[in-house]
């Protein structure tokens, strides 16, 4: 494999030369790839998955340069969610190392609690993410439509990203946007973590210092390090967003109150200063659980899973059952509808300037039009952006990775069953042989 590398690298130079070996190598076997659009030459074919290859079905959600809409993968027909962001909107945001960002953790991490990504691709106009499809809405859609929920139902909520937050910390990463808009639910009503546009990737006892996530979730520390310095923050700011969030689901308003548009000096006092009111209708374990989890010293913050396994409101939890969903959620999404906001539809089919569905006639229409034009006007710095971002973007296909796995599993386990034959058929001989030295052995005894 390190010959065929070594091959690949001087063969497509060119292309090849802002790879890592790791990149290259999971290029060769069909797990991800550079560019898609601008592949290395001679391998066009080698990667087969977009826009063409999914039925749009219906938008269902925007952010301020991303749209999300419902598609249908036409040869398996498995539902995904498609998210989808201009490539010139995050060129000029400055939103493209956050992209290529949450591209790279999503590609390394798949959990039952995570919103999985299952392919990423490109054109000429948009870079796409395909994830699983839940259609149960997120947890802020729920709270604006006035459900009430109960102790039993955020306690299940608590347990399932008390999983998923110990699984990304496992694989090294704190979320730091851990919120209601961000917890989605499928339609059994199970509570799946998304968003990673701002998460971030520490190891060997490094420390994250960048003031990111949303103001009212963020941990105190993160505030602190940003104004005083110091040595930073780590995992349990995820654990004091998770214990927030918890709060507001079962009273309806967060415990601090906090918004985007307060100064990060007074934040920092804020936390000294006010004390949580708990409800007194809340059972005191309830409490005591939230008390740890909003606990303004990470030190001694509930932050891990073995902390929250401990506490007395969850004793009665069993994890394994949580696992694999197999605990009935207190709140099932009526499946009779779509949980998001219906005017996401409305909004992409009347007032879209650039609709999803209409898109392969006017990319033809723009090629058209650039060949005519002197090559000269894209001479300029956004063009050379967007060619350097065609060139970086890292395509990937989850389905084909499995395959991939599944296929080598089959060898293996083909070659075992060999093996076992083979080895079956020598120890059959071998009993063979003793079984006749011992009928020898027996006449012989019998004759003396």
């Amino acid at each position: 494999m390190c010959i065929m590398a070594w091959v690949l690298w001087h063969q497509y130079g060119g292309h090849l030369r802002t790879w890592s070996l790791t990149l290259l190598l999971q290029w060769r076997t069909g797990l991800v790839s550079r560019g898609g659009v601008g592949t290395p030459p001679g391998m066009s074919g080698y990667w087969r998955v977009n826009l063409d290859h999914f039925q749009i079905l219906r938008a269902i959600g925007k952010g301020s340069f991303g749209k999300v809409c419902i598609v249908q993968k036409k040869d398996t027909e498995t539902m995904y969610a498609m998210k989808y962001m201009n490539k010139q909107q995050c060129i000029e945001r400055d939103e493209v190392r956050n992209v290529f960002r949450e591209l790279e953790i999503l590609q390394e991490i798949e959990h039952v609690f995570l919103v999985n990504l299952w392919y990423s691709f490109q054109d000429e106009e948009d870079m796409f993410m395909v994830v699983d499809l839940l259609l149960g809405g997120d947890l802020r859609y729920h709270l604006q439509q006035n459900v009430q929920f109960t102790e039993e139902t955020v306690k299940m909520y608590i347990c399932e990203m008390a999983l998923a937050l110990d699984y990304l910390r496992s694989q090294h990463i704190i979320h730091r946007d851990v919120k209601p808009d961000n917890i989605l639910l499928d339609e059994q009503g199970h509570a799946h973590l998304t968003d990673f546009n701002v998460a971030t990737i520490i190891k060997d006892g490094e420390r994250a210092t960048a003031l990111a996530g949303t103001k009212p979730y963020m941990a105190p520390e993160i505030f602190q390090s940003f104004v005083n310095g110091g040595t930073g923050y780590s995992f349990e700011v995820d654990w004091w967003s998770l214990g927030i969030m918890a709060f507001e689901l079962l009273r309806g308003w967060r415990p601090y109150d906090i918004h985007s548009n307060n100064p990060v000096e007074t934040l920092v006092q804020l936390f000294s200063t006010v004390t949580v009111q708990y409800s007194s209708v809340w059972s005191k374990d309830i409490i005591g659980l939230l008390r740890k989890l909003l606990t303004v010293n990470p030190e001694h913050r509930c932050s891990c899973l073995l902390d929250t396994q401990s506490s007395t409101y969850l004793t009665d939890i069993v994890w394994e059952d949580i696992l694999e969903k197999r605990v009935e959620p207190g709140f099932v999404p009526n499946k009779g509808r779509l949980h998001c906001d219906p005017t996401f539809e409305l909004e992409e089919m009347i007032l879209e300037s650039k609709p999803l569905h209409k898109k392969k006639k006017r990319l033809a229409k723009n090629k058209s039009r650039d060949n005519s034009k002197d090559s000269s006007q894209s001479d300029d710095y956004l063009q050379e952006c967007l060619d350097t971002l065609q060139q970086e973007f890292v395509i990937f296909n989850r389905e084909k990775l499995k395959k991939n796995r599944y296929g080598r599993s089959q060898s293996v386990s083909g070659l075992e069953s060999t093996d076992e034959a083979d080895a079956e058929t020598e120890v059959e001989g071998e009993t063979s042989t003793l079984n006749m030295c011992g009928s020898v052995c027996s006449s012989t005894t019998s004759m003396n």
